[in-house]
This record gives structure tokens, sequence and C-alpha cells, in this order.
């Protein structure tokens, strides 16, 4: 079974989202200096559009991001397990941009202009934002993945 089936199966997409949403809050916060007050309020800006902006948004696009995170996991199954968000870190710029291409797409679809302007500015600093998240990342998609 691949992962993404692993994470969107009924029983264990709720917790998956609700995991993944924590994940999100946390990285927000976490962020430090001029960029991470940009990430605070580019947040804060499309929450204010759209509340409950993040567990929304993974609820759209938990499958997009579990298949683009499928092949990563399958290499990292191949490769004897371990820690995921380790492995996910480890090979960093290439799975960040693969995350990331997911939101451009969506982000590109929207009719939602609020979003969008939002998006804008945190978009140059989203692989690296994202990077700095895998271990966390990884930690949830490994524990729903069983």
């Amino acid at each position: 079974m691949s992962l993404s089936e692993k994470l969107l199966a009924p029983q264990v997409r709720p917790a998956v989202i609700a995991d993944l949403v924590h994940v999100v809050d946390q990285e927000v916060n976490d962020k430090k200096g001029f960029s991470g007050a940009a990430v605070k309020a580019g947040y804060a800006a499309g929450k204010k559009v759209m509340p409950n902006l993040a567990e929304r948004a993974l609820t759209r696009m938990l499958p997009d991001f579990a298949t683009a995170a499928d092949p990563f996991w399958d290499d990292f199954q191949a490769a004897g397990g371990g820690d995921f968000g380790q492995y996910l870190s480890g090979r960093g710029p290439e799975v960040a941009q693969a995350l990331v291409a997911v939101t451009d797409d969506r982000v590109a679809a929207t009719s939602r202009e609020g979003l969008k302007r939002a998006y804008k500015p945190l978009r140059g600093k989203a692989v690296e934002n994202v990077h700095a998240a895998l271990p966390r990342l990884g930690a949830v998609l490994q524990k729903h993945a069983g």
C-alpha cells in the first residue's frame, strides 16, 4: 500500500490533517526575524480571508501532497526505513520543491484573489520554509503510515 493510500484512508485522514495543521502552526510560530514576520503576517492575512485556512487547505491538498511524497516514501522504505523526517531532510531541496509545486499549482488555479495576494510574498522563501519543516512533516507522515 502506498503512502498516499495509507494517509488518505477514511479512518486515518482526519488525524493526519489535524496533525499537519499543528505542524503548520508550529512552523509559523517558530519563524524569526524579518522573513519570519512576513510568514506570520501572510499566514494571519490568509486566516483572516479564510478561517481555518490550514485545515481547509490541507483537506483539499492532502491527496496531491501525499502523491508528491509517495516516491520519497518508496525510496525511504527501500533504503531500510528509519526516521522519515530525517530522510526527507537529507533530500530537502528536492522534497521541498515537490511539495511547493503542489501549492503553486493550487494557488494558480484559485479564484480567491486574497489568497493569491497572501501567497505571493511568501513564495520566495517557500522552499526554504518547507525544507525547515521536513523533520516534523516526516514524523507525522510516518506516524500515520504505520
